[in-house]
């Protein structure tokens, strides 16, 4: 078997200070977290990470550390190693008073004190990640267009991806799969937050929310909510890519004469002129004034004009509309109404 070198895990040297170890255990478990890494690199990322979390285990305490210190004196990277001699294997009971519940500790250890220490050390075994600080989670909030721009705050439930509490994210106690997760390494849950919407909003932006992460243990210090919005269309606003299209409802007299109108967009509300002689279902393009494209740049406000009556009618404004039917012969046409129908 192969001797498991803390300090060479942590790129320490052996007479490092504690607070050496600790911004070197700090800076690697961010560097090797499982939640961030994917695909083929997760797997890696958790064998890192478990193994950065025990040498930071062993070696933060001090009593744990010299009598780590003194299990071998031939300790050299890639050398076997072998106890000194006379020397003796420890009793299960012996390593749990040093080391403390050791359950998440390496095959060298399990090795080094026999078959018997394995199945000591699975009974109740928690990942050592939980002796420190929580894990971040990751979720996206669906917000409609036309409540992003209105900003303020918003109550929402959001699922979240959590790492699996049981198996503190790895997927396995021991040899056996995770009951709680299936071997994912994850759960999902259920959240109510607080989110106040930030103005100018775009689509993918991430908001961290500090202290809503999973919760720490042994006094650890909670991880963060990492929130991403997701921008999406609605009965008055739809998206077109990066573009923005909204339906403006102008009255009849408005579309004949032209008028100004305020419009409430990503910007705040911006004051468009509508030209006399528009038609029902016109656009009015606003450029630049649409959605983050993701390149740099941003996409259109479509300005859509819908002719809309005043509510409620007044008795005469009722007459007026019968006077126009009864007027002229004009057909209203376009959309999916039948040529000739009645």
């Amino acid at each position: 078997m192969k001797y498991q070198d803390y300090y060479e895990i942590l790129g320490v040297p052996r007479d490092a200070e504690a607070e050496t170890i600790k911004k070197a255990y700090r800076k690697l478990a961010l560097k090797w977290h499982p939640d961030r890494h994917k695909g083929e690199e997760k797997a890696e990322a958790e064998r890192r990470f478990k193994q950065i979390s025990e040498a930071h285990e062993v070696l933060s305490d001090a009593e744990k550390r010299a009598k780590y210190d003194r299990l071998g004196e031939n300790w050299q990277h890639g050398q076997e190693f072998h106890p000194p001699p006379g020397g003796r294997t420890m009793t299960p009971e012996e390593f749990a008073a040093m080391f403390g519940d050791a359950g998440g500790f390496s095959e060298f250890f399990t090795s080094f004190f026999g078959d018997q220490f394995r199945g000591f050390a699975g009974r109740g075994a928690r990942h050592a990640r939980f002796r420190h600080r929580g894990a971040d989670v990751r979720a996206e909030l669906s917000l409609p267009l036309g409540e992003a721009l209105q900003g303020g705050r918003r109550r929402c439930e959001i699922p979240a991806t959590m790492a699996c509490q049981r198996c503190g994210g790895v997927g396995f106690l021991e040899r056996h799969v995770c009951p709680a997760c299936g071997g994912v390494g994850q759960t999902r849950s259920v959240r109510a937050v607080d989110v106040a919407i930030p103005q100018p909003v775009r689509d993918g932006m991430a908001l961290r929310l500090k202290g809503l992460g999973e919760p720490g243990a042994e006094g650890g210090e909670t991880g963060d909510l990492y929130l991403t919005i997701r921008l999406e269309s609605d009965e008055v606003y739809r998206r077109r890519g990066a573009d923005v299209e909204a339906d403006v409802p102008l009255a009849p007299w408005e579309l004949l004469d032209g008028c100004r109108v305020d419009v409430r967009t990503l910007d705040g509300v911006l004051v468009v002129t509508v030209p006399p002689a528009s038609r029902e279902g016109g656009r009015l393009r606003l450029r630049g004034k649409g959605l983050d494209d993701g390149r740099g740049g941003r996409g259109d406000f479509l300005v859509v004009l819908r002719c809309a009556l005043p509510e409620p009618l007044s008795g005469r404004q009722e007459e007026l509309i019968r006077e126009l039917r009864a007027s002229g012969s004009g057909r209203v046409a376009g959309g999916a109404r039948e040529e000739g129908s009645r």
